[in-house]
């Protein structure tokens, strides 16, 4: 077999959406001819653990950890937080906090550790893997971001060993991050990592983004319609084997709608605690029937919302769960709930959940730009309905059709297309070129 070294930080024990597309990925690649190497960190920060995901590592996988030094511990300090306690994704406060020490401790964050808290081990990993290489030679390399220091590495590798083929893949963007203006970076600041970012895009010879916006966006940034042939849109995607504890699984006895996942504050939908207030008031059987399930971290802000609105006494709370009990979740809802980020980037946003949720076979409510890569994949696959961020009379219309047990005809054929061994195809056909 070809061996591949794939550049990920998030790997099992790590638990949360971060961990799934190359574990995925590295379960399947065996089947079309390329033996995964998996580098990642021994020690890293993670926001969740879950060890149910080591049994979807492949037998006898060669997986090298080295240790990190990150600037977190200093960073908990500074903002009152312990030492034990985790630092959650994408800016999520589960509390209120000391909003002037959070400010600074941001604008620290954001113009010192340049591309992220990731950076020192950049050089140490360089230096390792040169020696790994020299003796363990690969076909092949893939890095993974964010942290986008994992392209760095690469970018590092790269100059030591050219002719190794080298795809930088981007589960999120970079500068066109949601929270990137949150960083609160100076004008330096931004210049670098926007020259680190170019520098990426045009010295990798593949990138691979998980959506069709991104990848225009990529195209955009580099400027070089001589080099678009090297971007690729491979979306995340389903595991059909998640569903081998699921049998038997009923329906919650409440008309339940699921958002699974770290709810932040830019992804809280107003629009939708307005509409659910209103149709309680209006409709005794759904105000009798209908429950809210959040499953994962929620932030405060939205916590007020709910509050402030009155629907509390329909909140049914459950706190983050191994990746094989949220399954479960999603099979038992009657209505799984999909919010995109009110952001810049909001026609690019592509989570993996979603293919999730196609999985389990639970109608799709959705809110975000109707005119997305969200949007595209729901109406092409039938999986549900979405509205726009300001539809607030689509949106009930939604409500109420799924409440009747309206939904949309699921396209099987297309669905089956995002599935993780159909999507891992993809990326081994990929590899065979840029290795020819």
């Amino acid at each position: 077999m070809k061996r591949v070294l794939i550049l990920t930080y998030y790997w099992p024990p790590s638990g949360g959406a971060g961990v799934q597309r190359w574990l995925k990925f590295a379960r399947y690649l065996r089947a079309y001819g390329w033996e995964p190497v998996i580098y990642t960190v021994e020690n890293g920060e993670m926001p969740v653990e879950d060890k149910s995901l080591e049994n979807d590592i492949p037998s006898g996988l060669e997986v090298i950890k080295t240790p990190i030094w990150e600037p977190y511990d200093v960073y908990k300090k500074f903002i009152g937080q312990k030492k034990n306690e985790k630092i959650n994704a994408g800016f999520l406060s589960e509390s209120k906090k000391n909003s002037t020490l959070s400010g600074i401790a941001v604008w620290i964050r954001g113009n010192f550790f340049i591309p992220d808290a990731r950076k020192f081990w950049i050089k140490p990993s360089v230096r390792f893997l040169s020696t790994y290489l020299a003796d363990s030679p690969v076909q092949a390399m893939i890095s993974s971001g964010p942290p986008h220091s994992m392209h760095l590495i690469a970018r590092g590798l790269k100059n030591a060993f050219p002719a190794i083929p080298w795809i930088a893949d981007f589960r999120d963007p970079w500068t066109n991050i949601d929270f990137y203006e949150d960083l609160k970076l100076t004008a330096w600041a931004d210049a670098k990592h926007r020259k680190l970012e170019k520098a990426v895009l045009k010295e990798s010879d593949a990138v691979i983004s998980i959506g069709e916006t991104m990848s225009e966006e990529f195209k955009e940034i580099l400027h070089d319609a001589s080099q678009n042939a090297k971007f690729h849109v491979i979306t995340n995607g389903y595991d059909e084997s998640d569903l081998k504890d699921t049998a038997g699984i009923s329906r919650d006895a409440f008309f339940t709608i699921a958002h699974i996942g770290t709810l932040v504050k830019s992804r809280n939908p107003l629009l939708l605690w307005e509409v659910l207030k209103e149709l309680i008031a209006e409709q005794p059987e759904f105000a009798a029937r209908m429950r809210i399930k959040l499953v994962g971290k929620v932030d405060v802000a939205v916590n007020e919302s709910i509050e402030q609105l009155g629907l509390e006494p329909f909140v049914i709370r459950i706190d983050y769960l191994p990746h094989a009990e949220v399954v479960k979740e999603l099979c038992r809802s009657h209505v799984n709930l999909l919010l995109v980020n009110q952001t810049k980037n909001a026609k690019g946003i592509l989570t993996g959940k979603f293919f999730e949720y196609l999985l389990a076979g639970v109608p799709v409510l959705a809110i975000g730009p109707t005119d997305g890569d969200l949007a595209a994949i729901l109406n092409e696959t039938g999986g549900g309905y979405i509205s726009g961020f300001g539809d607030k009379q689509v949106l009930k219309n939604n409500i109420i059709k799924l409440f009747r047990g309206d939904q949309p005809q699921r396209n099987e054929q297309v669905i089956s297309r995002y599935s993780r061994k159909a999507l891992t195809g993809r990326l081994a056909a990929l590899l065979d070129k840029i290795s020819a």
